[in-house]
C-alpha cells in the first residue's frame, strides 16, 4: 500500500511544486517589472508587499508539499530590532524556510545565481547583495553594502 501511495504522491507533489515555482516566478516578475533603480533602490509599496506575502506563502506551501512542517517558537525580530539576520550553517535549501518565516529578507548570494533561469528572477526580487567571486574587491564591497542597508533606517528589508 505504501508503494502505491508513493507512486501516486510523488508525481502529484512534483507537479504542484513546479506549479508553485512557476507562480513564484510570475509574482517575482510582476513585482520587478520596470522597477525603478533596479538593485540600487529598495522595493517599496505594493512591490515589496507582493514579494513578502506571496513568495513567503508559496515557499511555505512548497515545503509543506515536500513534507516539512515548521513551527516557530518565539517572536521573529523586527527590522528595527535586527536589520541583519545570520543563518547558519548556510549550506542547504533549508535556508529558504528561514527566508519564508522572516518575511523574505534580502540575502547575500553569488552574483552568478542571478542569471539562473526562473530561480534568478525569484532571487532578484529579494534584492540580494550579490557577491562576485572574480572581483578582488567583492568582500569589501559586500560588507559596505550590508552596512549601508543595515543603517538605512528601515528603507531596505532585513538582510540574511
Amino acid at each position: 500500500q505504501t508503494v502505491l501511495q508513493g507512486i501516486i504522491l510523488l508525481p502529484l507533489r512534483a507537479i504542484f511544486i513546479i506549479l508553485i515555482l512557476l507562480l513564484a516566478w510570475l509574482f517575482a516578475s510582476i513585482a520587478t517589472f520596470r522597477q525603478p533603480g533596479r538593485g540600487f533602490l529598495p522595493l517599496k509599496g505594493w512591490r515589496r508587499r507582493m514579494i513578502q506575502t506571496t513568495l513567503s506563502c508559496l515557499t511555505r506551501t512548497a515545503y509543506f508539499l515536500m513534507g516539512f512542517q515548521v513551527k516557530v517558537k518565539g517572536k521573529v525580530a523586527s527590522l528595527t530590532e535586527a536589520p541583519i539576520f545570520v543563518a547558519a550553517p548556510h549550506s542547504s535549501f533549508f535556508d529558504a524556510i528561514i527566508c519564508a518565516l522572516t518575511g523574505m529578507p534580502s540575502i547575500v548570494s553569488r552574483a552568478e545565481n542571478l542569471s539562473t533561469p526562473v530561480f534568478g528572477t525569484i532571487l532578484s526580487s529579494l534584492q540580494p547583495v550579490a557577491v562576485s567571486r572574480q572581483d578582488p574587491d567583492s568582500r569589501k564591497n559586500t560588507v559596505a553594502e550590508i552596512t549601508r542597508r543595515a543603517l538605512s533606517r528601515g528603507q531596505w528589508p532585513q538582510v540574511i
